[in-house]
């Protein structure tokens, strides 16, 4: 986390955190403090629904697998096609 607020001072800056956030390329989470001790993080919205999708997937056995399965494969020299190739494989094009 790049900045720490005390509970004061993000209890001041609360309204204006939004357009900081917009205001950063990539926005990071604030930490906010309590007698010098983290006790909460205020993030942008996307950063948190990045953080939750990544924790849903972190937890699904299935897709976890699927990926350690992926990832032996290219450590193993499996052979790959480009995205595009893909894309048309699957009819996403």
């Amino acid at each position: 986390m790049s900045r720490t607020l005390s509970i004061k001072e993000a209890r001041e800056q609360l309204t204006k955190l939004p357009e900081e956030f917009s205001a950063q390329r990539e926005p990071e989470a604030v930490q906010v403090t309590r007698r010098g001790e983290p006790v909460l993080a205020i993030l942008p919205w996307d950063l948190y629904e990045s953080i939750i999708e990544t924790l849903e997937i972190l937890s699904d056995p299935e897709a976890m697998q699927v990926f350690r399965e992926s990832v032996a494969q290219l450590e193993a020299g499996t052979p790959t096609i480009p995205l595009d190739e893909a894309m048309r494989r699957l009819g996403w094009e």
